[in-house]
């Protein structure tokens, strides 16, 4: 049909004037966005959305840096830190909103950004992203919701308490264990009214600044201090402590909260009329700090009771008092199951490791999933228990719980003055740069370099505790590309030697004259943080199911000489008649970290080996050795990394890392990288090694060339009987999977069945 000229145009204008005032459907509708799950430093959780009124998570999938710079501008931070993956922080509830969101940076909603629709995914909440924003807010931004377990205040009572020191010794002391209360009320410090104070309000403020037990203390010599200055007419005390805003008036605790804000309280007196401690002074507080602050205060030991003392440990934490809670039963180390983990038996463990009471109780395997049994389930505790295994407790086996239920804490830990003895300095941001310590020279405190000669990861790891910045990735002995500060040219410390366990570098062991060749200068030593770091575990179960002997023919083994995988004997023989025996076993790694582990190499400096035709892309990433009982070598083998790929990962996860077509290499958090026993180089040449009792020794990433949250997991080791025909290993370990007194028995028995004192 042919329509007139003028109707058409008449069309033509109403179609142009109907989209014109018409709404978009295509236009964002506004969503609001918050962080949840347990978490650390404000900025950093699951991100969820608020859309039609329920709060849902954002799928993984195609998530990126881009989108999580949105997100962290949106929540009102500045910029983003980095993003987290597979439910890092958790697995949410409700819908999953979003997947496979794109942005491209510029964006000021995540709604703005492209994405499936809202609603439209198919993922599962153990795909949800999380994000770490920048510690900076914006201009004028509002906090945003906050995660559901954060500790509510009391009549405008903060979480903030502190002790004011007033003798002369605990003014010295550090940190300071005894003085007057104050807390912080409605932005003001107030003095805490000593009528009816108990040893249960001094036990809760012990735990929230970081100590674990409190202390009695007589007052008398406080209360002659009180009564001078209330005499002392230059002192404004008198006139201060008649004002109701100088007190709090009365707190009442049972000693087991792990917050002041959960003990009922007074702030002012019931009638307005009443003056707030008419005849009473500060309470005064004494407390008694854990065994790695008794050398920093020169405190005695605590005591301690007898009872169901059940060792725990806490692992892959970013901080001193946070990890992993581990505990140690049947004389094997195992986790905790998180149902009904709550603050009361998370402040038992914290006060058990010498810490005060708990910030968190975090679930979800917030710290990363240990490996081997879980000891303990539904654990319930009152709070004045010494031990956790004092609690009451179900065995896991019945509950059904799997490591992705992992247990965790976050404790109080007592305020010291170490960050301020340490900084760095000219480096691209907060988290790198030149070490420079603070030190005692000539009888004053002045600032310097270290020296880079023999600096490693271990003192590295132990600088980024101190700043409070959690692991070390690189551990640097030039640091020519860094400007250091111009007071601090001079080295002023070398030699130095860190256990790791250490609070602050001035801990260590190190030289007493300084004595640096080097010069300091572009040869000072250096770091970079990072919040979190992968942590590989192997599976020593698998090595002993899978252990076994090969006489292998010299003529399928040219490739395996070229690469060093067979004693040096194998050089003399008449190539290619003979053969090698092998001990052959499959190899299966996990990580067990909060990061993913990646070749420290980028992809430009991997090595091609011809004979193989892969790439190297770490030099030594596993040392295999055979030891004497008296631990002599008598025979070694090493496994280079040409593949570092998630070769299986749970259920939930996805595969990210593949060698296939020179692609990415790494081991995702949560997979396991699988190197199976018919591989080349996966075994130990024992051609030469009479029959006996040995000790089968694996270390994971040996040289430690690519940082982790724990290298006390590295090695395994296996007992192993050889007759010159067959081979039996049994009793295989992680190093740290057993007790001392597990491990010294076994290794006792078996050299007194060897006849070796």
């Amino acid at each position: 049909m042919v329509m007139p000229t003028g109707s058409s145009t008449i069309l033509l204008l109403l179609v142009l004037l109907l989209c014109q005032v018409a709404p978009s459907e295509q236009e964002p509708a506004p969503v609001q966005l918050r962080l949840a799950g347990p978490r650390g430093p404000a900025g950093e959780g699951r991100l969820e959305v608020l859309y039609q009124g329920r709060w849902g998570t954002v799928c993984d999938d195609g998530f990126d840096f881009h989108t999580a710079t949105v997100a962290c501008r949106q929540l009102g931070y500045t910029a983003a830190v980095t993003w987290t993956h597979s439910a890092t922080y958790g697995r949410g509830e409700g819908p999953i909103w979003l997947d496979n969101v794109q942005c491209g940076g510029s964006e000021s909603s995540l709604a703005e950004c492209v994405h499936n629709g809202w609603g439209t995914s198919d993922c599962h909440h153990g795909e949800d992203a999380g994000v770490v924003c920048s510690g900076q807010r914006l201009p004028g931004a509002s906090p945003q919701a906050t995660t559901s377990g954060h500790l509510r205040e009391v009549s405008g009572l903060s979480l903030e308490v502190r002790l004011k020191p007033i003798l002369a010794r605990a003014k010295l002391s550090m940190p300071v264990t005894e003085g007057a209360l104050e807390v912080k009320h409605s932005g003001h410090w107030r003095q805490v009214c000593d009528a009816g104070w108990t040893r249960n309000n001094s036990r809760v403020v012990c735990g929230m600044l970081g100590f674990p037990l409190e202390k009695y203390i007589n007052t008398t010599f406080y209360r002659k201090l009180w009564n001078m200055k209330l005499k002392d007419p230059n002192s404004s005390l008198k006139t201060l402590s008649q004002k109701n805003s100088f007190w709090v008036h009365r707190v009442r605790c049972r000693g087991t909260e792990p917050h002041l804000a959960r003990c009922p309280m007074q702030v002012a007196p019931p009638a307005p009329s009443q003056r707030a401690c008419p005849h009473g002074m500060h309470a005064i507080v004494s407390c008694l700090p854990g065994p790695a602050f008794q050398k920093l205060t020169g405190k005695g030991k605590s005591k301690t009771t007898p009872g169901k003392v059940l060792p725990v440990r806490l692992r892959a934490g970013t901080h001193a008092g946070e990890g992993r809670v581990e505990v140690l039963r049947h004389g094997q180390w195992g986790t905790v199951c998180d149902k009904q983990w709550d603050l009361a038996a998370a402040s038992v463990v914290c006060r058990q490791l010498g810490y005060g009471t708990a910030k968190q109780a975090l679930v979800g395997a917030q710290m990363g999933q240990g490996l081997g049994p879980i000891h303990m389930s539904e654990v319930r505790c009152t709070g004045h228990e010494r031990s956790l295994g004092e609690c009451r407790f179900q065995d896991a086996e019945r509950s059904g719980c799997q490591h992705e239920a992992d247990a965790a804490v976050r404790c109080h830990v007592p305020h010291t003055n170490f960050q301020s003895q340490v900084r760095l300095a000219g480096g691209r941001s907060p988290e790198e740069g030149v070490v420079e310590v603070l030190v005692p020279v000539q009888g004053r405190l002045q600032w310097g370099a270290v020296c880079g000669a023999q600096w490693g990861l271990t003192e590295a790891m132990v600088v980024c505790r101190q700043l409070g910045l959690g692991f070390a990735s690189h551990a640097l002995q030039e640091t020519w590309y860094w400007a250091g500060s111009p007071d601090a040219a001079r080295v002023v410390m070398s030699g130095v030697r860190c256990a790791g366990t250490e609070l602050a570098l001035q801990q260590c062991q190190r030289h007493g004259p300084v004595h640096c060749p080097s010069g300091g200068g572009r040869f000072s030593a250096g770091v970079t943080c990072t919040t979190h770091a992968p942590d590989l575990v192997m599976n020593a179960q698998l090595v002993q199911e899978t252990a076994y002997l090969e006489d292998r023919p010299l003529g399928l083994l040219y490739c395996a000489h070229e690469e060093r995988c067979l004693s040096r004997s194998a050089d003399h023989m008449d190539w290619p008649y003979g053969h090698r025996r092998l001990l052959r076993f499959s190899s299966q790694i996990y990580n067990l970290g909060r990061a993913d582990f990646r070749p420290r190499m980028g992809r430009h400096a991997w090595t091609w080996h011809q004979c193989h035709r892969h790439f190297h892309s770490i030099e030594v990433f596993t040392h295999y050795d055979l030891l004497t009982l008296n631990g002599s070598k008598v025979a070694e083998g090493h496994k280079a990394s040409f593949c570092l790929e998630d070769t299986n990962c749970p259920e939930g996860l996805q595969r990210r890392f593949a060698c296939a077509n020179f692609g990415e290499q790494g081991v995702s958090v949560g997979c396991w990288d699988t190197y199976r026993h018919d591989i080349d180089c996966q075994w130990i040449d024992i051609t030469d090694v009479p029959p006996g009792s040995y000790t089968f020794q694996v270390v994971v990433n040996p040289k430690q060339e690519v940082a982790e949250s724990d290298f006390s997991n590295n090695v395994m080791r296996c007992q192993c009987k050889y007759d010159g025909q067959r081979i039996w290993m049994h009793g295989c370990h992680t190093s740290d999977a057993y007790g001392a007194d597990v491990v010294s028995d076994l290794e006792r028995r078996e050299r007194l069945a060897n006849n070796l004192v």
